[in-house]
């Protein structure tokens, strides 16, 4: 997910990044990582927008994946053999 806002102090306008804080550099200090965004006064900051991430689109449906699940989490039978 990635945020897009502005600092009103400066027209600086910020995109966020999961690692990086990112920084207007005027007196107000507006900062942006991730989700989380801080300033020494917030009404001078406004969200511009808001980017949800695109979910990937599957070619298995629901119940598919269900079943796939269960598969994953079976347990094995061990089999024990004479040998002569």
């Amino acid at each position: 997910m990635s945020i897009a806002i502005i600092c009103k102090n400066c027209n600086t306008l910020l995109y966020s990044s999961p690692t990086r804080t990112k920084c207007c550099g005027c007196d107000n200090l507006t900062t942006i990582r991730g989700e989380t965004i801080s300033a020494k006064d917030l009404t001078l900051v406004e969200i511009v927008s808001n980017i949800v991430d695109k979910e990937t689109k599957s070619i298995l449906s629901k119940d598919d994946l269900a079943f796939q699940e269960s598969r994953k989490n079976r347990k094995f039978k061990k089999l024990e053999f004479d040998i002569k």
